[in-house]
């Protein structure tokens, strides 16, 4: 079952890859949360990407806030972030001029249901903009599914599936911003550390010349849990991009 998985993975990762002429981006992300009990809990993300496969770096970003866990279905989070773009023509890392300097804020209701043991989670954000162009209201939906592989739960040495499809829209014509597809299979180390290598596809238009652009990025993300508590693994972790 996990080799097949893990072929699986690899098929559409490397399709990915040749599908299109652009070369390969990387995508690491660093998730840190600090669990104040088992319903508040503080997080911070950082996240660093470029352009080729661990070259060419052009973007950074660090965000942080807090969740509520209103019950096992529901939690609420609030979080704001600093999200710094620089200039892609040249080849080399952080170039200048920074083309985009973002400052967020943001929003957000995350709500789960389970079909046995997969986990159906349903993400809706709302999120308010201040870029180096002015000021931007975007709307999120991402439908995330997970399920544990080789163990009924999440604990040491449990590996999971995750994958999701996210669209972004704005509330200004044209309102289509953004689509982005992530597969990947994670793997929990134990209860304070787990790893999730992924294939993530991202589809930005331009409404400017009605075209858009597509990368694909071969992210890996850190997850960090930090608490007392006795049931810090409580489910199937999701990453907060």
């Amino acid at each position: 079952m996990r080799k097949a998985v893990l072929a699986v993975f690899f098929i559409c990762l490397f399709s990915g890859i040749y599908a299109q002429s652009d070369k390969l981006g990387s995508w690491s992300v660093i998730n840190t949360r600090v669990g104040l009990d088992k319903k508040w809990e503080l997080f911070n993300e950082l996240q660093l990407r470029s352009q080729s496969f661990y070259d060419d770096f052009f973007y950074y970003e660090v965000k942080g806030g807090i969740s509520y866990k209103l019950n096992k279905n529901f939690n609420a989070l609030v979080g704001t972030g600093k999200y710094i773009t620089y200039d892609t023509d040249e080849e080399g890392s952080f170039n200048k001029p920074v083309t985009s300097n973002e400052t967020r804020l943001w929003q957000q209701i995350t709500m789960n249901n389970y079909l046995t043991r997969v986990k159906f989670e349903h993400r809706y954000r709302i999120e308010q903009q201040w870029i180096s162009t002015g000021y931007r209201n975007r709307f999120r939906y991402r439908l995330n599914a997970l399920i544990p592989v080789n163990k009924k739960s999440i604990e040491a040495g449990a590996m999971y599936i995750s994958a999701f499809n996210e669209v972004f829209l704005t509330n200004k014509a044209h309102y289509f911003l953004r689509n982005r597809f992530m597969a990947g299979v994670g793997y929990q180390v134990n209860k304070t550390f787990g790893v999730v290598p992924a294939y993530v596809y991202q589809y930005d238009y331009n409404h400017k010349d009605e075209r858009g652009h597509g990368k694909h990025f071969f992210q890996v993300t850190l997850m960090i849990s930090v608490d007392d508590i006795e049931d810090a693994i409580r489910e199937i972790p999701s990453t907060l991009d």
